[in-house]
């Protein structure tokens, strides 16, 4: 589940092909204009389960259509849901396709060059996961030959470990659910990853698991717009701001991951 935009941001060649497409004329609608159509227009990836999925309808489902959801309702507007790809997202916000797009969209200073960014949703952490038979506080004290290191065949975590630590053992299999088994059943002590997604599979196993108090990155996942799209920014901060004060993101979160969000969105940086 880890996503290769976590450790290796939007290309420079990628910038400069958005920022090409952003000349082309395309006219975002305004709040007001979306407000006098009646419809919110928001991009969601169905398949990055849970943010995304579809329902037995074959309808978008997930955390992200769930606050999309409510946040039309704020806005007292109807809902229309587009279904986006990873590599959709920003160009379909560029070609005014959709008002808004969510899908994991992590802020960070290369995409806020062609979009705008409302605050925080959520936080994906990547981090550490172990159980109770370890001691580690930090990702440093894993650079070392008595650690076993599981991962995912083909994941970008392999080449973070590979390249940072160096030191560890690393035993490699094909799938989460065997990854998470092997640490369970001893075979190894730890796991790097997007936790967020990783821990409904430790639920199989009466092990007490561990997250590493310290994570080894947060990113913050936010509402994309078009970039001067200013009035509409406002609006959906004010909509998210007033559903993370009264807890139903957090609900909302813990009813599709199982669990409570590991890091607090509120607590973005201000500087990117």
């Amino acid at each position: 589940m880890f996503k290769k935009s976590k450790l290796g941001k939007l290309a420079g060649a990628g910038i400069i092909s958005l920022l090409m497409l952003s000349s082309l004329g395309a006219q975002a609608r305004t709040l007001q204009q979306i407000m006098d159509s009646k419809t919110l227009i928001v991009g969601v990836n169905p398949n990055l389960p849970p943010l995304g999925v579809y329902d037995a309808k074959n309808q978008i489902s997930g955390f992200d259509a769930t606050v999309a959801q409510k946040i039309a309702d704020q806005l007292g507007v109807k809902l229309q849901l587009v279904a986006v790809g990873s590599n959709d997202r920003v160009p379909f916000i560029m070609s005014d396709k959709i008002d808004a797009v969510m899908g994991g969209m992590t802020r960070n200073a290369q995409r806020m060059q062609v979009v705008d960014f409302t605050d925080p949703i959520n936080t994906e952490v990547l981090g550490i996961l172990t159980t109770d038979k370890t001691a580690y506080k930090n990702v440093q004290q894993l650079n070392d030959p008595a650690v076993r290191l599981v991962q995912v065949r083909g994941t970008t975590p392999v080449k973070y470990i590979q390249d940072n630590l160096p030191k560890a053992r690393l035993l490699i299999l094909d799938n989460y659910p065997d990854a998470v088994r092997a640490i369970a059943q001893g075979r190894a002590d730890a796991l790097i990853d997007v936790l967020d997604f990783m821990l409904d599979y430790t639920k199989k196993y009466p092990v007490r698991w561990r997250v590493v108090d310290e994570p080894i990155e947060v990113d913050y996942d936010c509402i994309a717009v078009s970039k001067g799209n200013t009035d509409l920014r406002l609006r959906l901060n004010q909509a998210i701001g007033t559903l993370q004060k009264d807890g139903f993101i957090a609900a909302s979160w813990k009813t599709w991951f199982g669990h409570a969000m590991l890091h607090d969105p509120t607590a973005s940086p201000t500087k990117y």
